[in-house]
Parts: C-alpha cells; sequence; structure tokens
C-alpha cells in the first residue's frame, strides 16, 4: 500500500512538473514579447529546454502499460566466452548500469557478485529499486558487443567481447508463486570480494537451483544465511514468473515489421571503441557517438528510442 502511494506520489508530482514548466514558459513567452531582450530570451530558451526534458519523461511514462513497468528490476550481467576480454567487458556494463541508476535516483543493491580470476566479473546480480525501473532497464535484456584495442594484449589488437544482461521485474512479496521444495537444491557456500578473497569465514552465501528448469540464483550480499536464503529465493521465483510471462506474450506476438530486427540472434547493441567511436542498437537503429559518455551511464537517449520503436509496433516485451 505504502509503495504504490509512493508510486502515485511521484506521477503527481511528474504532471504537476510538467504543468508549473508550461505556465513558467507561458510567463516568459509573454515578457519576451514585451521586452526583447538578451536575458529574457536567454531565459525563453532555458524554459523550452526544460519543458522539452519534461515533456520526453511525461512521453515515457505513458509507455508503460506492462503492469510490473512502473516497479523494480533484478539485472543480471554475465560474460560470454573469452576468458579476461569478457570479464572486463562485463564490470565495464556494471559500472554503466551503476551510473545510469545513480543519474535516475534509483536504489542499486549488489545481491551477488563473483570476481574475475585476473580482472572483470564472472557474474554479478542487483536489484534497482525505483520508480518505472524494471520498465526502462528491461529492453536491455540481450547480448551486448564490445569491440576495441585489447588492453590485455601486448600486440596491441582489436578484439570482440560480448556479455549477456538479463533484467527482469522483482518479485512482490504478495505475488504467490508455487515452488516445492523437492523441486530446489541448496547450496551454501563462503562469500567472498573482489579478488576471491573471503569475507566472511562462515558459509553464509546460498545458491539455489530450481532443478526442473535448471535456473540457479544466489545471493551473498548479507552475513545472514537466512536473509541470502530469502533473497535467492525470491530471485529463483522472480525468473520463473518472469520465464511464464515471456511464454504468453510470445503467444500472443504477431509478425511485427521489427520482427527480423528482435530475431537477428539476441545481440542487440555494439560498442565500437575502434576503428571509429559508435554505440549502435540494432533493433531501433539508435546511434550515439559519444561513447564516453554513454558508458557513464547517459542512456536515457537510447533507451527512450527503443520504447518509442516497440511503442509504434505494438509490443509488450
Amino acid at each position: 500500500m505504502l509503495k504504490e502511494k509512493s508510486q502515485l506520489s511521484t506521477k503527481l508530482e511528474m504532471y504537476d512538473n510538467l504543468s508549473e514548466a508550461r505556465e513558467d514558459l507561458d510567463a516568459w513567452l509573454e515578457l519576451a514579447h514585451e521586452a526583447p531582450e538578451e536575458e529574457s530570451l536567454s531565459a525563453l530558451n532555458a524554459q523550452v529546454d526544460l519543458l522539452r526534458e519534461r515533456l520526453a519523461g511525461t512521453e515515457l511514462a505513458t509507455m508503460f502499460a506492462f503492469e510490473h513497468d512502473k516497479g523494480n528490476a533484478i539485472l543480471e550481467i554475465h560474460p560470454g566466452a573469452g576468458g579476461v576480454e569478457s570479464q572486463d567487458w562485463a564490470e565495464m556494463l556494471l559500472r554503466m548500469y551503476n551510473r545510469y541508476a545513480e543519474r535516475k535516483g534509483f536504489k542499486v543493491t549488489q545481491l551477488d557478485y563473483q570476481a574475475g580470476d585476473e580482472a572483470g566479473v564472472k557474474s554479478v546480480t542487483l536489484q534497482i529499486e525505483g520508480l518505472f525501473a524494471y520498465g526502462l532497464l528491461k529492453g536491455e535484456t540481450g547480448v551486448h558487443r564490445l569491440i576495441r584495442i585489447s588492453p590485455f594484449d601486448s600486440s596491441g589488437r582489436r578484439h570482440t567481447s560480448f556479455a549477456s544482461v538479463d533484467v527482469y521485474p522483482d518479485m512482490d512479496d504478495d505475488i504467490e508463486i508455487e515452488v516445492r521444495d523437492e523441486d530446489l537444491r541448496i547450496d551454501t557456500f563462503r562469500s567472498s570480494g573482489p579478488g576471491g578473497q573471503s569475507v566472511n569465514k562462515t558459509s553464509s552465501a546460498v545458491r539455489i537451483t530450481h532443478i526442473p528448469t535448471g535456473i540457479v540464483a544466489q545471493c551473498q550480499n548479507e552475513k545472514s544465511q537466512h536473509r541470502n536464503k530469502a533473497t535467492a529465493l525470491r530471485l529463483v521465483k522472480a525468473r520463473l514468473y518472469e520465464r511464464e510471462l515471456k511464454k504468453i506474450e510470445e503467444s500472443r506476438r504477431q509478425d511485427y515489421q521489427a520482427k527480423e530486427a528482435i530475431a537477428w540472434g539476441s545481440q542487440i547493441r555494439t560498442y565500437t571503441l575502434q576503428p571509429y567511436r559508435l554505440v549502435k542498437d540494432h533493433r531501433s537503429n539508435s546511434e550515439s557517438g559519444n561513447v564516453d559518455a554513454f558508458l557513464d551511464g547517459d542512456l536515457d537517449g537510447m533507451i527512450r528510442n527503443y520504447l518509442l520503436f516497440i511503442h509504434a509496433h505494438g509490443q509488450k516485451n
């Protein structure tokens, strides 16, 4: 109940801010018409930019029709084949999503982190809390490709690395998902930090495997084994729920014009650092030449273009 109240309050605040920006724009328009001086014209331009920014945010909010779009998200990153190259790329993506969440004012909790042997990460699971966190991030699911001159290659050759990102809605406690005890295998182990060093002398970390589907979830961010087990079980239920949602959506999917782009492997985006610098989304064909800003979490433009793309084609991913 409190969560719904908070979300409604945020929506009301968003529309109030939009209305306020429009009223301020009208006032500056009137002033600029009466006294077209440099100061008033400059303020008018700034107000136009502010209104445009708030309109874009409101436009995105109207596209979130899926019931979980307004809620929190679970985001997982796994490197592809390629050892340290892909593990380093996975860590770059981790930083990118952390910076994006920071820009949006989202709260990030690292539920699981497995450091790479030399550098980077073998896998990481994040809980991202904030209004529309899932709606904004769900389109990040897929394979992300990096092309660069490898910092790990003494010959300075160009390498291609891959990492997969999975995003699914964080489960509310009041949503019932039946999981039988006999379908679960529960393993405990000592939690570890960067570099593989042990950060807990007891086996508080928990890994749960859902045997019928092969879904695996683990948590090691708490010192309590009980709390880690509860979180890991919640992750298993969330992934089972998302699995069923995808089955339903797939059965309803029509033959969209965008189907070819979606079916092109599961590769959704390429980040090219050499021989030129460009980020390209292969679904919406959206591009950004400011790779540094993008990797620093400036994802809003490309996320917006993707949401507009799927909205135009009637998809409800």
